[in-house]
């Protein structure tokens, strides 16, 4: 890997890091030398690139560094035709069109040698051809989402009940042929799910729900979690007391 290519590289990584990145995480990931990454690091401080740390301990890149948005690298093309093409064909309406916009965008700021790799990429996506019919506009929750608003439902379950239900939206789930509404549920106190095309009906409310997405997200991780060990332990004891086949 040239130097330029490399010194691009360890802004990259430092760019999408969430913590500190030692020069051993990121030689072993550029393939090369922990001493080459300090003599890059120090050629990036030289340059005025907004890098912080110290060997042994990690860097990190702060704030404000002026680069263009869309130098991208071959493989990163790949993955955002990849991304869009999935989004396409999975995603509702709305996220459809927004990915083809994507796509064009991309391709107008790229090189006309790169161009090919969106326009006839070597990968593709297959089709979803059972997908499930929404019955409502996911773009509306994903807005009810972002602005904490309840939202009261009518919803069929499996065998056909409707039941009416105000809930706390607060993350859609995109699977091979369905759609779901991740949520607080006010009428069981709790997290459930609700899938897109059993709404018989949704109304956002102008009441918002008390406590910002992000952190009705964490929660519902923690309960996630939880659930899945708990599954695990009685499955584990499940097996444990059963007898033994001869």
């Amino acid at each position: 890997m040239r130097k330029a290519d490399r010194l691009f590289e360890i802004i990259q990584i430092l760019r999408r890091s969430k913590k500190p990145m030692t020069a051993d995480a990121m030689a072993l990931e550029l393939e090369t030398s922990k001493r080459s990454v300090y003599r890059d690091i120090a050629a990036l401080l030289a340059q005025r690139v907004p890098i912080r740390g110290e060997a042994g301990i990690g860097y990190v890149l702060d704030k404000g560094l002026d680069m263009p948005p869309l130098m991208l690298t071959t493989d990163e093309i790949e993955a955002a035709v990849l991304g869009a093409q999935w989004v396409i064909n999975r995603g509702d309406p709305q996220l459809s069109k927004a990915a083809r916009d994507l796509l064009a965008k991309i391709e107008a700021s790229i090189p006309e040698r790169l161009r090919p790799y969106i326009d006839d990429p070597a990968h593709r996506v297959v089709p979803a051809w059972d997908r499930m019919k929404d019955a409502i506009d996911l773009g509306v929750v994903r807005n009810a989402i972002n602005g904490a608003r309840k939202m009261k439902l009518d919803y069929r379950d499996a065998e056909g009940r409707t039941t009416e239900r105000v809930i706390w939206p607060i993350l859609l789930g995109y699977y091979e042929t369905t759609r779901i509404i991740c949520a607080w549920c006010e009428t069981r106190k709790d997290f459930r799910s609700f899938r897109s095309d059993r709404i018989v009906n949704a109304t956002v409310l102008e009441d918002r729900y008390p406590e910002r997405p992000a952190v009705m997200r964490v929660k519902w991780r923690k309960a996630m979690e939880a659930d899945w060990k708990k599954r695990k332990a009685e499955w584990e004891k499940h097996n444990a007391c059963a007898p033994e086949t001869p």
